[in-house]
C-alpha cells in the first residue's frame, strides 16, 4: 500500500467523538506502534539471561507539513496556538485502507528554513499523553 492518502486530523481533548478536522498539506508520517523496551530478568538459578518486555516507546512522533500561514484555520497558525498554550490535542491518523490510530498529545511547531528553489515545510512534533489505539477497518 502507499503511503498516498494518509490524513491526520485533531479535536479538542474532550470534543464530540468522531469530530476530527483534517490537517492539510501533509508530507510525512513516522512509523507507527511502540517498541517495548526489553528488560533483564535473570535468576540466579539461571544458565541464560532471561528477558521481558516493559513498557512500549513509540519514539518521537514528527509529521511534516507543507508551509501555509493565509487563514486563521491554517495546520500552521492552529498547530503553533495549541503549542504556545501546551494544550493537549487528539489527533487521529488514517490510513487509505481505513486503518486509524488515534492517541492525545501535546504538540511543538518547528518552521523549516530554505534556499534557492527550495520549499518550505514545518514539522510537527508530539509528546504522547496516551496510548495510540489501533482499529482496523470492517
Amino acid at each position: 500500500m502507499l503511503a498516498n492518502g494518509i490524513k491526520l486530523g485533531y479535536k479538542k481533548k474532550g470534543s464530540e467523538p468522531g469530530t476530527y478536522t483534517d490537517l492539510t498539506g501533509l508530507k510525512e508520517v513516522p512509523e507507527m506502534g511502540a517498541e517495548p523496551e526489553k528488560v533483564e530478568n535473570t535468576c540466579l538459578s539461571d544458565t541464560v539471561k532471561k528477558y521481558e518486555y516493559g513498557i512500549g516507546d513509540p519514539g518521537d512522533l514528527e509529521f511534516k507539513f507543507k508551509y501555509e500561514n493565509k487563514s486563521a484555520t491554517s495546520p500552521y497558525r492552529v498547530l503553533r496556538a495549541a503549542a504556545d498554550a501546551k494544550e493537549v490535542l487528539s489527533f487521529q491518523e488514517t490510513f487509505p485502507d481505513g486503518t486509524t490510530f488515534t492517541w492525545d498529545a501535546q504538540v511543538s511547531v518547528k518552521l523549516g528554513g530554505g534556499g534557492v528553489n527550495g520549499v518550505i515545510d514545518f514539522t510537527l512534533k508530539m509528546a504522547l499523553q496516551s496510548e495510540i489505539s489501533v482499529t482496523d477497518p470492517e
